[in-house]
């Protein structure tokens, strides 16, 4: 017994989970008697307790599995254990259930419980998308109408859009570099664990008295400090969210400019790298922000600070500003990795090279410079001085320079091309469909009277959804179908995979295409219900969505049955140049059995002769009697 105590794991998880909520029971017990409060307070104050509770538990968790084991032994003093790699790869399906440094294992990880939070995300879009059907209550209440667009939108964007793209690049990117691992792979299995905790949060926010949090993904001050008990699981979510993305980001930062193979410049790199890159700069800059405010929030709702009670001196406005410093530049973390995805593939899919590299590669960099001068768009009917609509405004329009000049190398790579239609690429041209039309839609909204017209609008939701549907999850199906045969060493079924784009695509615009329509006649968005008028248009919209939710099971099935029995994947079947295409489907443990050497550029085709890497000789082995044996390892 004593051994299992021990070893780490979930069992171990699980009795330190227990202690450390009786620990925050203890705890605040202790700090409420020392101000005052009588015993019958302290154990009614749950508030208190399950703030404490949210932080120490997931804490606990994380220490019960092994997440700082080897950080532990190194501050108390203990010897270093020698890293003898047992906790790296998967040679069973239980090695993708524990703490675990390969970063390909670590990226299926991700992938793989994003879209489990995609389908629960969706699921709640359907019962939105019921309840709204028809005027009038049909099965939630207002309130709990209002929860679930709230946890709905929180569970896409936090849980999905940018994890799910952290997971692929986790999985690729060392791999396109020739590195054989991330830069600290113990912070990068810690980062993941956090990213469930997070999600099982705000799921979990359903079960607190009072309801879910009911204030929108935005958690909009006064609301959010007068909300009831859920609102905590959000505020705490987000810390986890974010401090998963930022260790991520790190890590991403250190692996591209430490350990690219020899003769990688930044020139030579693939535009994903590129992308991730201009990315993991976004998320270290503005992540902290979006943690503040919510740790404002908390300390508004546990202690008293009054940041944003306005009759106590606070200034409502001061979280918007904090919020949107954030959440817009967050906008382009869940769009520059899949600018990144689509240009590997439009590349590889017409065979020829991305037209304007450096271009494309410095426009990223533009955005990331460009995202933190747009925020307060997003409050140009907030009640803030007019005079910053202005300047807003006018940068909301430049900011679309750089997003044009992707959108043109793109359709100038296409230009003459030899298309391969095949599943990878089109999505990638329905992402270029879609996320044009709503591009043009943003830029509408960047003019202030058009934009204070549709603000409260069906408008704001067609768009939202044309940007982070019709472009961040086209780009996210286009590169899982893409690299699934090096992730999985398995081929899916090509003719489910175009099922499932056109129902997608068909289904998508039916869904979402309508709300620009809506908006513009004046229908509220979040509303649990609406005036008779505008009940055909919905109608429609939600019979559309329930189409659009069963072309994701069409995936799905694809996804597990291709993974499980598909056929066997070659090294390389979309013939890419890039270097994660030179070793097997899949990949070794250590990546390569040889180093590779970057000669060329990473989009060479149509070139005679052209070679991205070439992978140095085997060593020979050592003669018998030469003072040293050969062991058969390949640098591992």
């Amino acid at each position: 017994m004593a051994v299992r105590l021990r070893a780490p794991g979930f069992y171990r998880a699980g009795w330190m989970m227990l202690g450390a909520i009786i620990f925050a029971a203890g705890l605040t017990w202790a700090v409420r008697a020392s101000t005052g409060h009588s015993t019958y307070q302290h154990f009614l104050d749950a508030n208190a307790i399950l703030t404490v509770s949210l932080f120490a538990a997931p804490l606990a968790f994380l220490v019960g599995i092994g997440g700082f084991d080897y950080w532990f032994d190194w501050a108390i003093g203990r010897p270093t254990r020698p890293e003898d790699h047992s906790g790296h790869g998967a040679y069973s399906w239980k090695d993708y259930f524990r703490i675990n440094t390969d970063h390909k294992v670590i990226g299926v990880q991700y992938t793989v419980t994003s879209f489990f939070f995609l389908l629960v995300g969706g699921l709640i879009a359907m019962l939105m998308r019921a309840q709204l059907a028809q005027p009038g209550s049909q099965f939630v209440d207002a309130n709990t109408f209002n929860g679930l667009f709230s946890v709905h939108a929180s569970l896409l964007i936090f849980l999905f859009i940018i994890p799910v793209f952290a997971g692929l690049a986790n999985f690729v990117l060392p791999l396109m570099i020739g590195a054989p691992d991330m830069a600290f792979p113990r912070l990068n299995a810690l980062s993941y664990w956090l990213l469930p905790i997070a999600g099982l949060m705000m799921l979990g926010s359903f079960f607190a008295p009072g309801g879910a949090f009911a204030d929108g993904w935005t958690a909009y001050a006064p609301l959010s400090d007068n909300a009831p008990i859920g609102q905590t699981f959000f505020s705490v979510a987000v810390q986890f969210a974010g401090a998963s993305s930022i260790m991520t980001a790190l890590n991403f930062l250190v692996t591209i400019i430490t350990m690219r193979a020899p003769g990688m410049s930044f020139f030579r790199l693939p535009l994903l790298v590129w992308a991730n890159f201009a990315t993991s700069l976004l998320v270290v800059i503005a992540t902290p922000f979006i943690a503040g405010s919510q740790f404002m929030i908390l300390l508004d709702r546990a202690l008293g600070f009054n940041f944003f009670h306005a009759a106590k001196g606070g200034d409502v406005l001061m979280y918007q500003h904090v919020f949107w410093f954030y959440s817009h530049p967050a906008v382009y973390i869940m769009m520059l990795p899949g600018f990144g995805i689509i240009s590997e593939i439009l590349a590889v899919k017409a065979r020829k090279p991305i037209f304007g590299y450096r271009m494309m590669a410095f426009s990223l960099l533009a955005i990331v410079a460009l995202g933190f001068t747009v925020w307060a768009h997003h409050m140009f009917t907030s009640g803030m001085a007019a005079w910053i609509r202005i300047p807003m405004a006018i940068t909301t329009a430049i900011i679309a320079v750089p997003t044009g000049i992707k959108i043109f190398s793109w359709l100038a790579t296409l230009w003459r091309g030899v298309l391969h239609l095949d599943t990878p690429m089109l999505f990638a041209l329905g992402f270029l469909t879609t996320f044009t039309l709503g591009g043009i839609s943003g830029v509408m909204l960047a003019m202030v009277p058009f934009d204070i017209h549709v603000s409260a609008t069906y408008f704001i939701v067609a768009h939202i959804h044309y940007v982070l549907f019709g472009g961040s999850l086209m780009t996210i199906f286009a590169g899982v179908y893409y690299w699934f045969p090096k992730m999985t060493g398995r081929m899916f079924d090509e003719r489910l995979g175009k099922w499932h784009f056109w129902s997608t695509f068909i289904f998508f615009n039916l869904t979402f295409g309508p709300m620009h329509i809506l908006g513009l006649q004046g229908m509220p968005r979040r509303v649990a219900t609406y005036a008779n008028q505008f009940a055909d248009l919905n109608l429609f919209i939600s019979i559309a969505s329930f189409g659009l939710g069963l072309s994701t099971l069409v995936f799905l099935y694809n996804m597990v049955t291709s993974w499980r029995g598909g056929p066997r994947a070659v090294a390389n079947p979309w013939r890419g140049l890039t270097l994660e295409w030179q070793v097997s489907s899949p990949p070794p443990v250590f990546n390569f059995d040889r180093v590779p050497t970057v000669v060329g550029g990473p989009y060479e085709y149509g070139v005679p002769g052209a070679v991205h890497g070439i992978f140095a000789p085997p060593p020979k082995p050592a003669t018998v009697g030469a003072g040293s044996s050969s062991s058969g390892a390949s640098g591992e």
